[in-house]
């Protein structure tokens, strides 16, 4: 189905059975595949592919020579029917490339709102990436990771499979990743260490100071005090109220199919 407002250059190919919303904006070149249903007022620019059984959520934009919706590259990979949910206002720049899910991940990878995925990057199958998270260019994300809402990967950094960065956190540019990351974390160098708080990204969104005293408090706890990191934030929720605090803790008190890294 193809809403009539929809404006589609004659040298697109928009195959049978695709849902075109209304003010999509579809380039010369650009193809749409028969199970791709793309949202209100997306922009799909020239030589950009969308295919698979994929959502695109209202006013995003995939730009020229994407890659969105193509089968996992995963060897177990046996041709079964999965999904690319793609959210709101998101933006998929140039050569980025978004793949399906699998049967043995959920079946589905998953995009945020407005998320920004620059040139080159890659999510992975079955990744889980929340709003407001910027890949920058050339960064890797595998299959089955979590990058929870308003994180920030540098570029050329490669987060290894079943990771979870948390909210806010920040991985600096070709930074290899093969931990859990905690919320509002900065981690940086080749081998990933976590090197302290994303304190600009906390006073640019706006944290309340206190909060953010509270968490300065809480990573030095983390850092100095003996014990294991599941104790010490089992004591951060008993001893805490601060909300930032209390997000950090539960974090590090459920399972992790990596481990963590540690704060020094």
């Amino acid at each position: 189905m193809i809403d009539p407002s929809a404006e589609i250059h004659p040298m697109a190919i928009v195959e049978s059975g695709a849902t075109i919303g209304a003010d999509c904006k579809i380039g010369p070149f650009a193809i749409i595949g028969p199970e791709v249903t793309l949202g209100r007022g997306v922009t799909v620019k020239p030589h950009a592919l969308v295919t698979g059984w994929t959502e695109i959520g209202d006013e995003s934009t995939i730009f020229s020579f994407a890659s969105v919706g193509e089968v996992p590259q995963d060897l177990k990979y046996a041709g079964e029917r999965t999904r690319l949910i793609v959210g709101k206002k998101c933006r998929i720049r140039e050569n980025a490339t978004l793949h399906t899910g699998t049967d043995g991940g959920g079946g589905v990878t998953r995009l945020g709102d407005n998320c920004l995925i620059m040139a080159g990057a890659h999510v992975g199958h079955d990744a889980q990436i929340g709003d407001n998270v910027i890949l920058a260019n050339f960064a890797g994300v595998a299959g089955h990771t979590t990058i929870e809402t308003n994180a920030i990967i540098g570029a050329l950094a490669g987060i290894h499979q079943f990771v979870r960065v948390g909210e806010g956190a920040m991985i600096g540019g070709l930074t290899r990743i093969t931990h859990d990351v905690m919320p509002f974390g900065l981690v940086s160098g080749p081998d990933g260490t976590l090197q302290g708080l994303n304190l600009v990204g906390l006073r640019r969104r706006g944290m309340a100071r206190d909060d953010i005293s509270a968490l300065r408090a809480a990573y030095a706890r983390l850092a100095t005090e003996d014990g294991s990191l599941a104790d010490l934030a089992q004591a951060l929720l008993l001893d805490s109220s601060s909300e930032a605090v209390q997000q950090v803790a539960r974090f590090f008190t459920e399972n992790s199919n990596r481990s963590f890294l540690r704060p020094k």
